[in-house]
């Protein structure tokens, strides 16, 4: 009965704890313990459309996150207590309202702007400020834990290193990664880093990030449930989906967005096109 009450306390303690006080205090990646502790997940049972493929549906239960791909690498993510996150924001490609939160990359000027809209109240760059060291983001707005992985990136006469980011949303349970310009294989320690990843969004362009054998590697060793295309246009996409075989279903979708949870997570991984460029 004392060990039940304490628990119970320890509980009540904890959500009178407000976001900022538990970044304070040191978020702990559910992502990452996953990983660690089971190997090989087991992914909810999916039930497709008549159509196979997903369709998009308003985020009504706590449990649903809406994935909008608005171009080229920017994606508008919502969570279910309404947070809205936008990625790769450049500040050309709009999203349905100002997002709460952006996340850039430098490699190129349509991943990120030095001069966003100053109503936007959390601005991560991938990037630290001074050229070598990592940036390290552990961001709690709302429901919503965001967190980033260092990687390097193509500079003059080289790469620059931790040049820029790998940014994880870890949002209702659900683990959510967008890869930026990636371009370099992962290590061990990236992976480690990473955990587990139920979507992640990936750039298919085949050369201005890395090469689509290596990028195909990636997608395969990270073994999650919902892969979503960008960086692409045209046969560029076909040429990525040819080089996975029948171990992955493969979508177009006539729609740009997407509502996932862990329950509607695909138990076979589903590498689906979203509507747009």
């Amino acid at each position: 009965m004392q060990l039940r009450f304490a628990v119970i306390s320890t509980l009540a303690l904890l959500a009178t704890i407000s976001p900022t006080a538990a970044q304070d205090r040191g978020m702990v990646s559910q992502c990452q313990l996953v990983a660690e502790r089971l190997p090989s997940a087991l992914y909810a049972t999916y039930n497709p459309q008549v159509d196979g493929t997903f369709a998009p549906l308003k985020a009504a239960a706590r449990d649903e996150v809406v994935i909008t791909y608005v171009g080229h690498s920017t994606f508008e993510i919502t969570a279910p207590d309404g947070v809205t996150i936008a990625t790769d924001y450049s500040g050309s490609l709009r999203t349905a309202r100002l997002p709460d939160v952006v996340t850039m990359n430098k490699a190129h000027s349509s991943h990120y702007t030095l001069f966003p809209d100053p109503a936007i109240e959390h601005v991560l760059h991938g990037w630290h400020e001074t050229p070598g060291q990592k940036a390290e983001h552990r961001l709690v707005v709302g429901e919503s834990y965001i967190r980033n992985v260092s990687t390097d990136i193509r500079g003059f006469g080289g790469f620059e290193e931790n040049g820029n980011s790998i940014f994880i949303f870890e949002i209702a349970g659900l683990c959510i990664g967008h890869l930026g310009h990636l371009h370099h294989e992962l290590t061990d320690s990236h992976y480690a880093e990473i955990g587990r990843l139920d979507v992640v969004m990936v750039p298919v362009d085949g050369g201005l990030t890395m090469g689509a054998q290596s990028m195909s590697g990636v997608i395969s060793r990270l073994r999650s449930a919902l892969v979503l295309p960008m960086h692409r246009r045209g046969p560029i996409v076909d040429s990525f989906m040819a080089m996975f075989d029948d171990r992955f279903d493969k979508s177009f979708s006539e729609h740009q967005s997407v509502t996932v949870s862990m329950r509607t997570l695909p138990k076979k991984p589903l590498i689906l096109v979203l509507r747009g460029f």
